[in-house]
């Protein structure tokens, strides 16, 4: 995978803004970076397009910034020029695309059908735009063609919403989706910039789905674990189910055999992708323990513990 895809996997959501006043480019890029996203696409609709894209990546260093309805090799120099590092086409354009990866620039070039994604793969290209998502059938278009074409990744933007963004984002073929939402224009127009912070905080907890998957009790040796885990199942009436390393008692308390992770036991955080929730809970400061990374047949990340204890308890983070 691209590096630049690969930040864009992990940041999950990419805003798509049509700017016509390039003076509102910085204040709004600084809005969706407090809000969690740093990254933008900026569209090349407007003439303000390349002085916005220059200015945000001059004044936010930090801020992944690509250039969206790039249409010609013309407009794809001038958005390289101005510090684009990504380019997005709606559609899919042979040249326009082999002019980009020459460049030694990402490319996401759009699609809608198999064909369309079959010759951005005889270029190279292992992601590509799905636009516009929902009007082409959504996620479940994408399922079905995830058969076939199993190493192909997508983003799907058109119709993305918080309402779909989870289900989209949960897909394991899906790296980001991009959308509007946060960054409407009337938000814009008004310099609502704290409405734009607080829509993208909202987006990446929706994004992120953390939620509360086990609590894991330590226990001394194995019989002690087997009869603290009966105790539980005879109290609650959760059934019993033991592994070689624990025992669950229904799904919410596991007792392990030993003194596991944790002075007092662990916490186990469910969220939709362990990338992303690493990344954003990165960026808040937290630090893991590499060690104890668990990954599934694709290189994703499936499982992690957090560094620190906190109140005496480990925590780790689990795809849900």
């Amino acid at each position: 995978m691209n590096e630049i895809i690969q930040t864009l996997y992990r940041i999950g959501i990419v805003p798509v803004i049509a700017l016509d006043d390039k003076k509102k480019a910085v204040p709004l890029a600084r809005a969706l970076y407090a809000g969690g996203i740093p990254a933008a696409e900026i569209t090349f609709r407007t003439a303000a397009a390349e002085d916005a894209i220059h200015a945000i990546r001059t004044e936010i260093p930090d801020m992944l910034v690509g250039a969206g309805t790039v249409l010609t090799t013309e407009q794809a120099d001038r958005a390289i020029a101005a510090g684009a590092s990504f380019i997005v086409s709606p559609g899919f354009h042979p040249e326009v695309t082999r002019h980009v990866l020459e460049k030694g620039v990402a490319m996401c070039p759009g699609t809608a059908t198999a064909g369309e994604m079959e010759q951005a793969m005889a270029l190279g290209i292992d992601a590509v735009k799905f636009f516009p998502a929902e009007q082409n059938g959504g996620l479940a278009k994408l399922k079905a063609l995830a058969g076939p074409y199993r190493d192909l990744l997508w983003m799907p933007t058109g119709g993305v919403n918080t309402g779909n963004l989870l289900s989209y984002l949960s897909f394991d073929q899906v790296f980001a989706c991009g959308g509007t939402w946060m960054v409407k224009q009337a938000l814009i127009e008004a310099e609502d910039w704290p409405r734009i912070t607080a829509l993208c905080e909202e987006a990446v907890r929706t994004m992120l789905d953390f939620r509360i998957k086990h609590v894991g009790i330590n226990s001394a040796d194995t019989a002690h674990g087997q009869a603290s885990a009966r105790l539980i199942c005879h109290a609650f009436g959760f059934p019993y189910s033991e592994n070689d390393a624990s025992i669950f008692t229904g799904s919410a308390v596991e007792v392990m055999k030993f003194q596991g992770r944790g002075t007092k036991g662990h916490i186990a955080i469910g969220c939709s992708n362990v990338d992303r929730a690493e990344y954003h809970m990165r960026r808040r400061g937290i630090e893991f323990e590499e060690s104890t990374r668990k990954k599934n047949a694709r290189g994703q990340s499936v499982f992690l513990y957090l560094k620190e204890e906190i109140g005496g308890f480990a925590f780790h983070l689990v795809k849900n």
